[in-house]
């Protein structure tokens, strides 16, 4: 039937909301998936900002699968950098520098903080105790693993139904729907996985715990860190001046964790910088103290405790790395690792939301439709997002070097305005794709407009009353291959994951 004879025989309303397929479909594909986003991790210091994660989660899986993957590249990459350190506490290093990855890290080497940290062995105590009380576990639970079996069997079943009731409700099915949310499986097991340590109320009380213990080099010996000023090696106090305060490096939901790849990634590689040169000292068997002789520590490979001893100059020095070296200031390696996980997060996004087009395109009337395109504004909006925030992040790094140059202010304020943009794209998009799952359930779409695929073939299009011989079987053809594309997507970034964490033990 041609659009128009449809607008003249049936009107351009909707068809009549069936209430017993809505409550069906909205139960077996869409409901599984909102109790799902229940198991995200969240714990930050305020609800407006785990508010706020759930937003970005659902409006940019794109973003929500970059930050997830460029946590596991980051963990990835400090472990590789400390796999060459052989000095005391560099196991521990190493571990702490992982689990602060959800929090804004900030690292000082002034006045002989960092590298007493490093080498003073009143400072064993403080590396052993952090490493001890940050290693808590925040991973799988019976309410998350009963909420990913629902998920997985409820989409199992569903979408057998559908493909033996091809014909039932075609239009109205929720096949689409499974497809474009099963990204959020792969993400909630990713993060399970990956156990982040984001409950900042308990992350700066250990902290806090463990920096009272910190000692510092003197010219009259190692004393308390606290003695001498409220500032400290290793710490995660927010910037709160005028031009940081919203920065979501602040933080603590793991979503967030695009904004603080570049600043934590710098500052693990001071830590570890000042490890290695301890190490390649003692390697070369120096002690601190340039007045003294090495002490062997008998048959132990152990380094004496004299050796790591001795006045803030002979400290910083010792730790310091040769003057014709020239650090980053973004981090080594990290555009690398941005790139592998830009191309992590689209290939789930599109991955599942091109699976989603590609069952309503090839259902009848084929073609681009209403539902069709509300996938696609869908997978484009959730990219835009992605790509605004990354660029904030980026934006934010650089304005923060040079706070008082007139390139970083038009920076910042160009970093903070696309902030504010992402998030409002990520609020519309993640409440509009819900909407629009509800609105294919509850017969919104089953309009002569809509059916008749105008937007794919303008005054060519029609509606299908009854679809004739064998179109069914392209349509069948179409959901199973969407089915494959979607799952064989998903699976792959949740392989991924356990891939590179599996190199990492």
């Amino acid at each position: 039937m041609s659009y128009g004879l449809c607008k003249a025989y049936c009107g351009t309303s909707q068809e009549p909301f069936s209430w017993t397929n809505f409550s069906q479909q909205f139960s077996g594909w869409l409901l599984p998936y909102l109790a799902l986003i229940s198991q995200l991790p969240f714990g930050a210091k305020h609800r407006l900002d785990n508010l706020t994660s759930m937003f970005l989660t659902v409006g940019s899986p794109t973003l929500a699968g970059y930050s997830l993957i460029i946590t596991v590249l980051n963990s990835r990459w400090i472990i590789r950098r400390f796999e060459v350190i052989d000095y005391p506490n560099a196991d521990f290093a190493v571990r702490i520098l992982i689990s602060l990855q959800q929090a804004p890290l900030r690292v000082t080497s002034e006045d002989s903080l960092l590298a007493s940290l490093v080498v003073l062995p009143e400072n064993d105590e403080w590396w052993s105790e952090l490493a001890q009380l940050i290693d808590y576990t925040h991973t799988w639970s019976l309410s998350a693993a009963t909420s990913i079996i629902w998920v997985v069997i409820a989409y199992l079943f569903t979408v057998v139904d559908s493909l033996e009731n091809l014909d039932a409700n075609i239009n109205s099915n929720g096949q689409a729907v499974g497809s474009v949310w099963l990204w959020l499986l792969s993400i909630v097991i990713g993060w399970l996985q990956l156990s982040p340590k984001c409950d900042y109320s308990r992350i700066s009380k250990i902290l806090g715990r463990a920096n009272a213990m910190a000692f510092v080099a003197s010219s009259y010996g190692a004393v308390k860190a606290s003695s001498r000023s409220r500032r400290r090696a290793v710490s995660i106090d927010a910037v709160y001046d005028n031009t940081l305060f919203f920065a979501d490096e602040n933080r603590s939901p793991p979503i967030f964790n695009y904004a603080r790849a570049i600043s934590w990634s710098q500052s693990a590689e001071e830590v570890c910088d000042a490890f290695c040169m301890a190490s390649r000292n003692a390697g070369s068997h120096r002690p601190i103290d340039p007045n003294a002789e090495w002490q062997d520590n008998g048959k132990s490979d152990d380094i004496h405790l004299a050796n790591r001893m001795g006045p803030p100059d002979a400290v910083d020095s010792y730790c310091l790395a040769p003057t014709d070296t020239v650090r980053s200031r973004w981090g080594s390696g990290i555009f690398a690792r941005m790139c592998v996980a830009s191309l992590m997060a689209l290939l789930l996004q599109w991955g599942t939301t091109g699976a989603a087009l590609l069952g309503v395109l090839y259902t009848p009337t084929t073609g681009l439709g209403c539902r069709s395109l509300a996938y696609l504004t869908y997978g484009i909006i959730s990219t835009l997002i992605w790509m605004i925030m990354v660029a904030s992040s980026v934006l934010a790094h650089y304005a923060s070097h040079r706070p008082k140059a007139g390139s970083s202010r038009v920076a910042l304020f160009l970093s903070e305005s696309l902030c504010w943009l992402g998030k409002a794209m990520a609020t519309i998009n993640g409440i509009g794709i819900i909407a629009v799952c509800v609105f294919q359930f509850s017969n919104v779409f089953d309009t002569c407009f809509c059916n008749a695929s105008v937007f794919g073939r303008g005054k060519s299009a029609y509606s299908v009353v009854y679809p004739a011989i064998g179109a069914l079987d392209s349509t069948r053809k179409a959901w199973i291959g969407g089915l494959v594309m979607a799952s064989g997507c998903a699976v792959g970034f949740v392989l991924f994951v356990n891939l590179v964490v599996d190199s990492l033990s």
